[in-house]
C-alpha cells in the first residue's frame, strides 16, 4: 500500500507578452544580479489559447467589463496542475491531478484539447514526449504509464497492471532521452529510477528498494531529466540533486536545504539546473552545482508563485513553471547567446 501513502502525502503537500517581473526597481534583489529572465505570459484555460491572437483587444475588454470567471468545474481550465512539458511542435502538456487529465495548449494553432478524458487517468503526475510526438503520462493512482500518439490517441501502457499487481508502486517524474529514446521513470516509493525502452521492456534500474544515502542511491526520487548524456535526478528524500552518467554511474551532487514532494526540476540549453526547494522560489545552479541565482516570491503577480510543482525548458531558453495553487503556468524567456523568442 506504499503508493496510497505516497499519493496522500503528495496531495497534502500540495498577462501580457513581454511584461517585466513585478517591482523592477528591486529586481536584482529578487532574482539575482546575473539573471536575465523576462516574463512572457501566463495561461490557465482554453480561453487563453483561443484569445492569444488579440491580446490588446482582450485586455481592453477585461478593463471595461472585468475578466470572465470560468466555472471551477470547467474541463477547459487548470484545477490543480502538477507537471509540464512540450513536444517538438511546441505544444504544451500539463498534468492536472484534480481533473485527472492532461491539458494540451497549442498556441501556434490556437487549439486546446485534453488527454485522458473519460476516466482513463486517475492521478497523472509526470509527462514527457519523444521524437515522434508520442506522449507518456505516469499515473501514480493507477500505477502505470499511459502512452498516447501525437494526435492524442491511446496506444498502450508501459507495464500494464494485472488486477491488483503492478510493476510500479507509484510512478512520478518521467523523462525521455532524445538520443536513445530510453524512458526514465521515478518509482518513488521503491526509491528507484526505472529505465525502459519504448515497448516497456526494462533495461535497467537505478537505486534500490529500501532507500539509501550513498552516491547513486535514492530516497524517494520524484523528478528526472535526461540531457546531453547525463541523468539528473531530484532525490527528494535526501534533499539533493544527483547527476549520473548514462550508465547510471554517480558523477556529482547538489545539496539542497529542503525538498518537498511537489518540487519541480528542469535543465536549460546551457546545462543550468532549475529546482524549487521552496514552494514559492526557484534556485538555479550551473552544471557543476554552483548556485547562480534565486527568483520568485509568494503572490499572484508575474514572477510570483503559490506552490511551484513542475518546470520545463523548451528550445533551451523558454522556461515553463507550474504555479499550482494559483492554477496557472507561467512562461519566462531565459536570456543567452542565440536565444530566440518564446
Amino acid at each position: 500500500m506504499a503508493f496510497l501513502v505516497y499519493s496522500l502525502l503528495l496531495l497534502l503537500s500540495s498577462t501580457s507578452r513581454g511584461s517585466a517581473l513585478p517591482n523592477s526597481q528591486s529586481r536584482k534583489e529578487k532574482i539575482g544580479a546575473s539573471v536575465q529572465l523576462s516574463f512572457v505570459r501566463e495561461f490557465s484555460s482554453a480561453e487563453d489559447v483561443k484569445g492569444i491572437s488579440h491580446p490588446i483587444l482582450n485586455k481592453t475588454l477585461d478593463i471595461i467589463a472585468g475578466p470572465k470567471e470560468p466555472s471551477p468545474s470547467s474541463p477547459g481550465m487548470l484545477l490543480q496542475p502538477h507537471a509540464v512539458t512540450t513536444d517538438s511542435n511546441h505544444r504544451i502538456f500539463v498534468t492536472d491531478i484534480t481533473a485527472g487529465v492532461v491539458h494540451v495548449f497549442d498556441f501556434p494553432n490556437h487549439e486546446y484539447w485534453l488527454l485522458g478524458a473519460g476516466n482513463h487517468l486517475r492521478l497523472p503526475l509526470g509527462v514527457a514526449t519523444d521524437r515522434e510526438g508520442n506522449v507518456y503520462v505516469s499515473d501514480s493512482g493507477l500505477r502505470t504509464v499511459f502512452v498516447y500518439d501525437s494526435n492524442g490517441k491511446f496506444i498502450h501502457y508501459l507495464k500494464k497492471p494485472r488486477g491488483n499487481e503492478s510493476y510500479f508502486d507509484a510512478p512520478h517524474g518521467i523523462a525521455v532521452d532524445s538520443a536513445t529514446e530510453h524512458i526514465y521513470v521515478c518509482d518513488t516509493p521503491r526509491h528507484m529510477i526505472i529505465i525502459l525502452d519504448k515497448k516497456g521492456h526494462v533495461i535497467a534500474t537505478l537505486g534500490k528498494r529500501g532507500s539509501g544515502t550513498a552516491p547513486g542511491e535514492f530516497n524517494n526520487p520524484t523528478q528526472v531529466v535526461s540531457r546531453a548524456g547525463e541523468i539528473i535526478v531530484l532525490d527528494a528524500g535526501n534533499s539533493r540533486v544527483q547527476i549520473l552518467d548514462q550508465r547510471g554511474h554517480f558523477q556529482r551532487e547538489i545539496p539542497l536545504a529542503y525538498v518537498g514532494y511537489r518540487a519541480g526540476l528542469a535543465v536549460d540549453g546551457e546545462g543550468n539546473i532549475y529546482v524549487n526547494p521552496e514552494l514559492d522560489r526557484l534556485q538555479v545552479f550551473d552544471g557543476k552545482g554552483q548556485l547562480l541565482y534565486s527568483f520568485g516570491e509568494h503572490g499572484t503577480g508575474a514572477g510570483q508563485f503559490n506552490g511551484v510543482s513542475g518546470a520545463w525548458v523548451d528550445a533551451g531558453h523558454c522556461l515553463y513553471v507550474v504555479d499550482s495553487e494559483n492554477k496557472r503556468v507561467q512562461l519566462f524567456q531565459i536570456a543567452g547567446a542565440g536565444a530566440g523568442g518564446c
